[in-house]
């Protein structure tokens, strides 16, 4: 049986001069969020930190290196002192991407549209894997090793806890009224959520169980 349950937001995070939050990102410290012409860091309590230059059009992940931000339907690996773009990762023919994590030494992709996740070798950008969705996914992250990502159907989004292979779903977080775009976990007890066109960035607690 699905575990459903309204999604406990903690903190609503609005920021001047930022109109939309393309993706969600954390490096252990700070949030970190695509804004279209940079990434942005978010302070735990909400005050913007240091920008890094780069095209941030959609998803971004950290793998505790490097950042990886997607752009023009390419996922660029990105030096996080001075914002250069290090390589491309060769990325699925498929500019329909909605959110990006790193876990198990890979990257793993959300595509809106295609409703599923793809697990991306980060050098090659073989696929890996692919994690099929019933539902539109607007973002993607580990929480310890629990696969979760965000998702939209008939206007109600959510968040969803799913089987990394075969995309059973186990739980979801309803989120009234606020759509997802972009979903990271900061490593202990909260997920990091964008809101698309609002420039908002949601705190949520994670359901510890």
């Amino acid at each position: 049986m699905i575990q459903t349950k309204k999604a406990e937001i903690l903190a609503e995070y609005t920021f001047p001069g930022i109109e939309r939050v393309h993706g969600v990102t954390h490096d252990g410290n700070d949030a970190w969020i695509a804004v279209g012409d940079r990434l942005q860091a978010v302070t735990p309590d909400g005050i913007l930190g240091r920008a890094i230059s780069v095209r941030a059009e959609a998803g971004s992940a950290f793998d505790g290196r490097h950042f990886y931000q997607i752009a023009a339907g390419k996922i660029q690996k990105v030096d996080p002192a001075t914002g250069a773009v290090l390589a491309i990762v060769p990325a699925p023919p498929d500019a329909d991407y909605a959110g990006l994590t790193w876990a198990e030494g890979a990257l793993w992709v959300g595509q809106y549209k295609g409703r599923r996740i793809l697990k991306l070798d980060p050098e090659t950008g073989r696929v890996l894997r692919t994690v099929q969705s019933d539902r539109l996914v607007t973002g993607v992250t580990f929480a310890e090793e629990e696969l979760w990502h965000g998702a939209i159907e008939g206007g109600q989004a959510e968040l969803r806890r799913v089987e990394p292979n075969s995309g059973e779903v186990f739980e979801t977080l309803v989120m009234p009224d606020a759509f997802v775009s972009g979903l990271e976990y900061d490593g202990k007890d909260r997920f990091y959520a964008g809101g698309g066109k609002s420039g908002r960035l949601r705190v949520i607690r994670h359901p510890k169980r």
